[in-house]
């Protein structure tokens, strides 16, 4: 091929290409002058194909497709819920969303978009009428009465096993109000879905994290570590973390407390197991045999308001404990059996006394006592030793009487000397010649009595046959033999 066939040649095929060049560039134009106000292939818009479409043919095709429209709204418990557009007057309203996309897209970049997607999501802006929809969130089962449960706070409670905290219960009431505030706000920007939070419910007050709660734990803690024991006539008592529990109760607010009356009735259960004052004695007589004797004013009393107040003070203390209940009234001895081996036994019955101390017998000695045939009999009952007097001055309405010592145990009643008497004593004197209610002794029994006895040495006065007492000294000592004196029949004249 000669050199002028070849130049030809190149010159055809140079001018084809640009041509083809040429007719490339102006389709590329043009497509781009095209997508100027045309949306690029393959665009989407929340979901809509709109590839081709001018700005005004989106929005009508959106129009058009409005009554499609669902919003799913996702409660907090992964539930769904749906609001559909015709049910709500749904109407797309225009405002420049969809030009402004078309104008912010890059025409020049059609040829990419043959080959790649080109997604769009936007807020489009819905109107709806406003009785549907409040109407239509109404009617959403999550409204409905029987799928409602109620929100319930965080609680403290006492099981078999202490105070342990109950979990709150979230619920899921809604507040609609809030609910229907969103959904509008979703609805008019078009969204797809919305989201409920915690805001949007009915939510409990207090949860097992509240501050009240954690500290309130805290503080039943404090108790519950709590170590209290008695030392008590025999041996102890502890107050188990149980019982202490049972001091403790939650205020307003959950405020820890301690319950006054629960206090006040254990110390009352304590005052119960331990109190000996007045109590039924099976006593062992210097006869030989046993006797039950009760009344009286002996015995261990705990002073229930004062132990009361010191146990509140120890719990609140929130230190270990160990001590004595408070007493407003202490045996001789100390131990279960607080008579001990000190102490004076009067037999009425067999006229006689006996005193004991540390186990020995000190004295004994014929007696006179109160009068029976007058009601003047004396108290029985387990007294002891109020205070010692010597010389001492006895009177009464129709009398007065000088003794060398005399030792009161029962109100005004007491053993003396009697030197009246004239040295008889014992038999069955005191049925009809008996003394006012005192213990009449000779002169020298009183005098080792008084010089060996200590203030407070049980004094146990008994009758072996069943007597009634109606004197006031029997009343007001206890006497466990006293009766009241029945009213007399008022007379005639």
């Amino acid at each position: 091929m000669g050199e002028r066939e070849r130049r030809k040649k190149k010159k055809i095929i140079i001018g084809s290409i640009s041509a083809v060049v040429f007719l490339l560039l102006i389709l590329y134009f043009g497509m781009a002058m095209y997508f100027r106000n045309h949306f690029i292939f393959r665009t989407e818009i929340n979901g809509w194909k709109v590839g081709g479409m001018t700005a005004a043919q989106v929005e009508e095709k959106i129009g058009d497709h409005v009554e499609d429209y669902l919003l799913t709204v996702f409660d907090r418990d992964g539930g769904k819920h749906h609001v559909y557009g015709r049910d709500i007057g749904c109407k797309y309203v225009p405002d420049g969303t969809v030009e402004k996309l078309l104008k912010e897209q890059n025409p020049f970049g059609w040829v990419v978009s043959i080959f790649k997607q080109k997604e769009e999501t936007t807020t489009l802006t819905m109107e709806y009428k406003e009785d549907l929809i409040e109407a239509t969130v109404k009617d959403m089962s999550c409204f409905i009465d029987e799928n409602i449960t109620e929100p319930q706070n965080a609680q403290i409670l006492l099981g078999e096993d202490g105070y342990y905290v109950e979990p709150e219960v979230m619920g899921n009431r809604m507040v609609y109000d809030r609910v229907l505030e969103k959904i509008k706000e979703a609805v008019a920007e078009g969204k797809e879905s919305v989201t409920l939070t915690d805001e949007d419910y009915e939510n409990p007050e207090y949860t097992k994290e509240s501050l009240q709660i954690t500290e309130a734990m805290a503080n039943i803690e404090k108790y519950a570590d709590m170590n209290i024991t008695y030392q008590v006539p025999g041996g102890e008592e502890v107050i188990d973390a149980e019982q202490i529990q049972k001091f403790v109760q939650i205020g307003e607010d959950f405020q820890v407390e301690l319950n006054e009356k629960e206090i006040e009735k254990y110390v009352q259960s304590l005052a119960s197991k331990y109190n000996t004052y007045a109590d039924v004695r099976a006593f062992h007589t210097s006869s030989g045999d046993t006797v039950n004797i009760g009344g009286g004013d002996y015995g261990w009393i705990i002073n229930k308001t004062k132990e009361a107040e010191q146990l509140k003070a120890d719990l609140e203390a929130g230190v270990p404990v160990n001590r004595e209940p408070i007493y407003s009234q202490r045996a001789f001895v100390e131990g279960a059996d607080d008579i001990g081996n000190t102490y004076i036994e009067i037999d009425y019955t067999k006229q006689h006394l006996w005193f004991y101390k540390e186990g020995a017998l000190v004295v004994e000695s014929d007696i006179v006592s109160g009068n029976i045939s007058l009601n003047n009999g004396s108290p029985d009952g387990v007294f002891k030793i109020v205070y010692k007097d010597s010389p001492a001055v006895l009177k009464g309405e129709d009398y007065q009487s000088n003794v060398t010592y005399f030792m009161p145990f029962a109100y005004n009643v007491g053993i003396h000397d009697a030197s009246w008497r004239k040295g008889e004593f014992g038999g069955e004197i005191y049925k009809t010649s008996g003394s006012h209610g005192c213990i009449n002794v000779p002169l020298e029994v009183a005098q080792t009595i008084y010089e060996n006895a200590k203030v407070g040495t049980p004094v146990i006065a008994f009758y072996r046959e069943p007597v009634e007492l109606t004197a006031e000294n029997c009343k007001i000592s206890n006497a466990y033999s006293y009766k009241e004196p029945e009213e007399q029949p008022e007379t005639t004249p």
